[in-house]
């Protein structure tokens, strides 16, 4: 079992699950509301792998890094959940990149200590594969030419969290998912991010996620795709808390799927706000 090694600050546990909770929800008010929804320990487990993985994809985006920074980094973070992770190790694996990395980078030693220690070995081993997949891909500076590309770069970046979920699922809740679905259901998620932000990615990093030969159409027909496979996940999840979960995110993927098909670049405010309150009504 991973376990934990602190420099002479210590790790600042009393702060979980409430700090915790305050960076979560300055990174993401779209998963920070379901979270919400789960039951005590698992919505740490859930929170503390959100900013694990949060941590990491904060490095894989950084504007000013170069390729090969990300990479050495990425590749050398990954190797610290294989084994304790050692705080002053990673300061020194960021090294000059530090003043310029955001807080949730910075603190992800303390996002591992706050993580219920029965299922912290399913959280590293996810946030390992990530972080190698992502090292991988900074290398090889995103250039995506196939579906096969696409595939294993939409695994990589969300279709393993839909896996880590479902561990997480089964050790909690004692739900039973496809681990095929699962990685779909990330994946569709994955996907309409990605077309939503093609144009922004492109002009702002040079970077292109769509294979050779496809236009919006193929992506938005690979999203249909893997929101279907979440589509029938759901199917699988019956505790309510776990569904509601699930739910939110996936209602707000197919909409904003809609909207982009309509010709909107996404949902209106007020959308989304409707959306939050039928899903937790339904």
């Amino acid at each position: 079992m991973i376990q934990i090694k602190t420099g002479r600050d210590g790790i600042r546990m009393s702060m979980f699950p409430k700090d915790a909770m305050r960076v979560l929800k300055e990174t993401s008010r779209t998963f920070y509301i379901p979270i919400t929804f789960l039951q005590k320990e698992l919505k740490h487990a859930v929170a503390s792998a959100y900013l694990v993985f949060r941590a990491i994809d904060e490095i894989e985006d950084h504007e000013e890094l170069a390729n090969d920074v990300k990479s050495t980094i990425l590749m050398q973070v990954s190797e610290l959940f294989k084994q304790p992770f050692d705080n002053e190790t990673y300061v020194k694996i960021l090294g000059r990149t530090k003043d310029q990395m955001p807080e949730v980078t910075l603190r992800l030693g303390e996002w591992l200590q706050a993580c219920p220690k029965d299922v912290l070995p399913i959280v590293a081993n996810a946030a390992c594969e990530m972080a190698t997949g992502m090292a991988k891909w900074a290398k090889e500076n995103w250039e995506i030419r196939t579906r096969e590309d696409l595939d294993n770069y939409t695994y990589y970046v969300a279709g393993l969290v839909g896996v880590m979920l479902s561990d997480l699922w089964e050790y909690y809740g004692e739900e039973k998912t496809d681990r095929e679905l699962a990685i779909g259901y990330g994946r569709g998620l994955q996907m309409v991010n990605i077309l939503r932000n093609e144009k922004e990615d492109l002009d702002e990093r040079g970077i292109s996620f769509v294979p050779d030969g496809w236009s919006r159409t193929e992506l938005f027909e690979y999203a249909e795709e893997n929101l279907a496979k979440a589509d029938e996940y759901m199917k699988s999840l019956h505790k309510k808390t776990i569904l509601l979960f699930c739910r939110l995110p996936l209602t707000l993927a197919h909409k904003t799927l809609k909207a982009m098909k309509e010709g909107r670049e996404k949902m209106t405010r007020a959308e989304v706000e409707q959306t939050v309150e039928e899903v937790q009504l339904h």
